[in-house]
């Protein structure tokens, strides 16, 4: 990565702006966080800057509040939990900028740790508003971005900082540009993605700008559909991208050309309703009734994924291969998720749905790496440049 970070600049006593991601998942009655990953993951870079007696001012959004305070997204129960892992009292500002804050940010000593409220409650962050970044920085005499998961939005607390601050990057987002650069840049093969979820059009990027990278593409999930019609196939009822099937038809044809090896489901579990107690069964990809759908890969396509999954020494793995969400529907990706933990191979796990499943399982530790962020992470793989990455300071030479 040529982009300077935490270890490259002198932060002892500095007053520190860290953009972490701690848009964690919350439990709908209670409010409780019901997975931490997200906090667990920034800790490296806090606890960096808490041994070298930084003044640490943290900042990020909780879920959609779309310019406006909503109570139950406030971050207390976001510090509540970083106190806890961190020992230390983690005290919640009265905003994001006030004079109200500026004020606790001048109490903060060597090593104390300061979370802003909701950055999403301003309207100007997700603007990128100047003024708005202008009074963050104000804050600050260094700015650190540690959110990768939010790296490619052009965002105020994102982007705009750093035009106004010495901005570099935290450990998190060193070691997922990393990871995942050297995908881009220097897979060891064999090097297989595995490719799932409900969408063609959310990995088109990435499908195309690996194809001359992998030895083999495995695509299952609701996706699978669409290549499977561009087959020719009958698919039922399953989610097809109509305007995506000649996009399909090209990439199978590519993957011909690069002398990739594209693996489409032999066997599918199909459903007639999407629910619990819909009637399912197992058939041929070539047999699908004309009123069922697709809902998870069958096993004989989980017994020809794994084999060829066993002989990869890179695998990127992003979508699940059914509707893990119910049970009857998860074996499939829950079959995956095991097999990667158990191989000798770089698994990285490309954030979202795929992270969640993976954390789920308590198999997160057995992976390389397990993308923060979803969007970014399919973004940087497509070959796009992500704006909170591109504004830190560039290595010299």
């Amino acid at each position: 990565m040529n982009k300077l970070t935490i270890r490259d600049i002198d932060v002892d006593g500095k007053r520190v702006l860290v953009r972490a991601d701690f848009n964690v998942p919350l439990d709908e009655k209670t409010g409780a966080i019901t997975d931490d990953s997200r906090i667990q993951a920034t800790l490296p870079t806090i606890r960096y800057l808490i041994d070298r007696g930084a003044r640490i001012i943290l900042c990020s959004h909780l879920g959609r509040p779309k310019g406006k305070v909503v109570e139950k997204l406030r971050l207390a129960v976001v510090a509540q939990r970083l106190s806890q892992i961190l020992g230390q009292p983690v005290e919640v500002a009265p905003g994001s900028i006030s004079s109200e804050v500026e004020k606790a940010v001048a109490k903060l000593k060597g090593g104390d740790v300061l979370l802003l409220e909701n950055i999403r409650f301003h309207p100007e962050e997700e603007a990128n508003d100047a003024s708005f970044a202008q009074a963050l920085a104000r804050l600050a005499d260094i700015f650190v971005n540690d959110a990768f998961g939010a790296s490619h939005r052009a965002h105020a607390s994102v982007v705009g900082v750093a035009n106004y601050l010495p901005a570099v990057a935290g450990l998190l987002v060193e070691k997922e540009i990393k990871v995942l650069g050297d995908i881009l840049a220097n897979p060891a093969h064999p090097f297989a993605e595995l490719v799932g979820g409900a969408k063609v059009s959310d990995k088109i990027s990435v499908l195309e700008n690996t194809m001359d990278k992998v030895d083999c593409l495995l695509i299952g999930g609701s996706m699978a559909a669409t290549f499977l019609k561009a087959k020719s196939y009958e698919v039922g009822m399953s989610l097809v991208e109509n305007d995506k099937i000649e996009l399909a038809a090209k990439l199978m044809k590519e993957a011909a050309q690069q002398g990739a090896r594209l693996m489409l489901p032999v066997d599918v579990v199909v459903a007639e309703t999407l629910d619990e107690k819909s009637r399912v069964k197992t058939v041929l990809a070539r047999d699908i009734p004309p009123d069922w759908r697709i809902v998870d890969i069958g096993p004989q396509t989980i017994s020809d994924f794994s084999q060829e999954l066993r002989r990869c020494k890179t695998i990127f793995w992003n979508g699940p291969m059914g509707i893990y969400e119910i049970p009857q529907f998860a074996r499939g990706t829950q079959a995956m998720a095991k097999l990667l933990a158990g191989l000798q191979a770089t698994t990285i796990i490309g954030g979202g749905s795929t992270a969640e499943v993976v954390i789920e399982m308590k198999l997160a530790d057995k992976m390389t790496l397990v993308s923060t962020g979803g969007g970014a992470s399919l973004r940087f793989l497509g070959g796009e440049k992500l704006p909170g990455v591109e504004a830190l300071l560039n290595r010299e030479g």
